[in-house]
């Protein structure tokens, strides 16, 4: 018997349509499981869930599921927005009525690759920007589209490069990644396109380019905007005619590959400034994916802590906490390297405190310096507070949320006991983790 590609959950109180939708799946290789109304299915396993209309009782169950396997894609039948704020919860796509089957499988694969790439790594965070960059790479994974990743250096555009990559038909091929701007620009051109034996002093074998190896793949050109103005000419050409020749070679290679390119710098303005190629701006910038710094996403603080704890000590990352104050504190911090940064602060916690609570004093120096307006008069206080981004709201929802997250974390995630420390009701525990999206 052929095994098939994985369970299916379908939560739909319309039982013709989850008849069909039984039949549809078992079509395609995957096995359906259509709980009882109302029960207890968190401990369902499965690589999606399709939801339709919910019956009495299916939204407890359905926010249980949501808890224990946030990754977990759902299939909404019924918009977003119809189904109760759950959706505001996970990976959401909308599957239309009546049902493709070219829909239904394309989405279906989609979820078994987003399995194995929540094992591997993730976009890490539930703030608004995140869940937008997330959101993004979901539409245009499945597309051979160019995408252009902007953003300051160590936000992690590298990161959503492979998850396009993981993501999209080309999963299976070669993911195969350059820093354009960390290559001496005569040396790109063989880097790229390979080059012939004799094709220069030096090239005492032929070699193979990134474009070959990625054939299939993708080609992810990393700093793009480093790239000298006759490698742009070149690489032109190859976007153009998707073909591409070895370096001392006049015989043309065809070329499947898709092109991510990334950049910190300002295309736009060097296009103006004539240091980019106003054609290869518009032929990379198809679908263009901003990266948002560190400093515009601090309520993704505590989740970004939690992950990179685990990456860099492992098992013994539960040994460690940060304290409330710790967190404020590093809120509070402009971040310029950004994740990079982020990550490298850990791995430095890690090695100085390797057990027990890090506070305030256990940062280093620059962390704890507070920046502090200097104006002299109202007008000099305004720019600053506008320049500054200041929204006192904001900041209490980001203290708020990074202190339920410490108890939650204290309290190895059982919420009345995470309740007790914070000195809450249960229940009002329960609906601000579900409107700050912790899990």
């Amino acid at each position: 018997m052929t095994a098939t590609h994985g369970k299916v959950l379908i939560l739909d109180s319309d039982a013709d349509r989850v008849a069909a939708m039984s039949s549809r799946l078992r079509y395609l290789n995957y096995e359906p499981v259509v709980p009882a109304h109302g029960s207890d299915i968190a401990g369902n396993g499965g690589i999606a869930v399709v939801v339709g209309a919910l019956a009495h009782g299916d939204g407890n169950a359905m926010r249980a599921l949501r808890e224990k396997q946030p990754g977990l894609p759902f299939l909404c039948l019924a918009p977003a927005d119809s189904a109760d704020a759950e959706f505001d919860l996970g990976v959401n796509w909308s599957l239309d009525l009546p049902l493709r089957r070219s829909q239904l499988t394309r989405l279906l694969r989609r979820a078994e690759r987003y399995q194995g790439l929540e094992r591997r790594h993730r976009l890490t965070g539930s703030s608004t920007s995140i869940r937008q960059v997330r959101q993004l790479i979901e539409h245009v994974a499945d597309f051979d589209t160019n995408v252009l990743v902007t953003g300051q250096s160590g936000t992690g555009k590298e990161l959503v490069a492979r998850t396009i990559h993981d993501l999209s038909e080309r999963s299976a091929m070669p993911f195969v990644p350059i820093n354009c701007g960390a290559i001496p620009a005569d040396l790109l051109e063989s880097e790229l396109f390979g080059h012939q034996k004799g094709a220069f002093t030096g090239a005492i074998s032929d070699r193979t380019g990134r474009f070959e190896l990625a054939e299939g793949g993708t080609l992810f050109l990393d700093e793009i905007g480093d790239m000298s103005l006759d490698m742009q000419v070149k690489l032109l050409r190859v976007l153009q005619e998707r073909t591409f020749e070895r370096v001392g070679s006049n015989k043309s290679q065809p070329c499947n590959v898709r092109i991510i390119a990334a950049t910190h710098r300002d295309l736009p303005a060097a296009v103006e400034a004539g240091d980019f190629r106003a054609d290869l701006y518009y032929r990379l910038n198809v679908f263009p994916i901003d990266m948002p710094p560190l400093y515009k996403r601090v309520s993704d603080l505590p989740q970004l802590l939690h992950e990179l704890l685990v990456q860099h000590v492992g098992e013994n990352a539960g040994a460690i906490r940060i304290s409330p104050a710790a967190l404020q504190v590093l809120a509070n911090y402009s971040w310029p390297g950004n994740i990079r940064e982020l990550s490298n602060l850990v791995e430095r916690l890690a090695i100085l405190k390797p057990e027990g609570q890090i506070d305030v004093d256990d940062l280093p120096p620059k962390y704890r310096a507070t920046r502090r307006a200097t104006a002299t008069d109202a007008n000099d206080v305004a720019e600053a507070l506008q320049l500054s981004n200041v929204n006192l709201k904001a900041q209490l929802q980001s203290l708020e949320q990074d202190l339920i997250g410490q108890a939650m974390q204290a309290a190895k995630g059982v919420v009345a006991q995470a309740a007790k420390l914070l000195n809450m009701r249960r229940t009002t525990l329960v609906e601000k983790i579900r409107k700050y999206d912790i899990h």
